[in-house]
């Protein structure tokens, strides 16, 4: 792929963290959540829009439950300090949306994905069975591999996603891991938003009003 287009989104993505850079992070995880429930209505009841094989294996996904979870983080942002429990389950919350949102851009171009040689080159494709893993079963780590290796995303995106990855594996509590601050998860939060808003923008819909928005009103 031209790297360009990498370049193109990290422009994007910095302008999207950028233009809501002056509000608060409750804001953002209300766009957020807003974003997650229309990315489930939508993408649940795909048939008759997405091929048959994406449409099958969305219609079993559990956006619900993602999109649950985007309002989840609400917890996370209404105090000053979290004990580090609570910025564990943090970024197990944020861990669980990025994960998400990848295996659902996945599978909404899970021909162009099937079809991908890259694959071969990463986890997704299982070395002892020799098939190719669909993208609901794989792991987060499997799938930003996967995403560097063919540049679906600009590196900056990679490394949010690397960041998170690592920092909600200290679910594992029992090893010493770098939890990060709740200024980074902050930070982390708002850099989720743009990547979410850029794979939004990617998908393709029947016409612009079936395109889910991170407003629930004008203005």
């Amino acid at each position: 792929m031209d790297t360009r287009f990498q370049e193109m989104l990290g422009e994007q993505h910095a302008r999207f963290v950028d233009e809501i850079a002056a509000l608060p992070i409750s804001d953002i995880v209300d766009r957020i959540a807003t974003l997650a429930d229309g990315l489930a209505r939508f993408w649940n009841n795909a048939g008759g829009w997405a091929p048959a094989d994406a449409a099958q294996m969305l219609s079993s996904a559990r956006l619900d439950r993602i999109a649950s979870l985007a309002h989840s983080l609400r917890r996370w942002v209404q105090e000053d300090t979290l004990s580090d429990g609570d910025l564990i389950l943090a970024w197990a919350n944020l861990g669980a949306l990025m994960e998400g949102a990848l295996k659902l851009f996945l599978c909404v171009y899970l021909a162009d994905y099937r079809a991908d040689e890259t694959t071969r080159e990463t986890r997704a494709w299982h070395i002892k069975r020799q098939v190719l893993q669909d993208p609901d079963e794989l792991m987060l780590d499997t799938i930003l591999a996967y995403a560097e290796k063919a540049e679906l995303l600009a590196p900056q995106q990679i490394a949010l996603g690397r960041t998170v990855q690592a920092r909600r594996n200290a679910i594992h509590a029992f090893r010493d891991r770098d939890l990060g601050s709740l200024t980074d998860l902050f930070a982390a939060i708002r850099d989720f938003r743009a990547l979410l808003c850029s794979l939004n923008g990617r998908m393709e819909y029947p016409e612009p009003r079936y395109m889910p928005t991170e407003r629930t009103h004008f203005g």
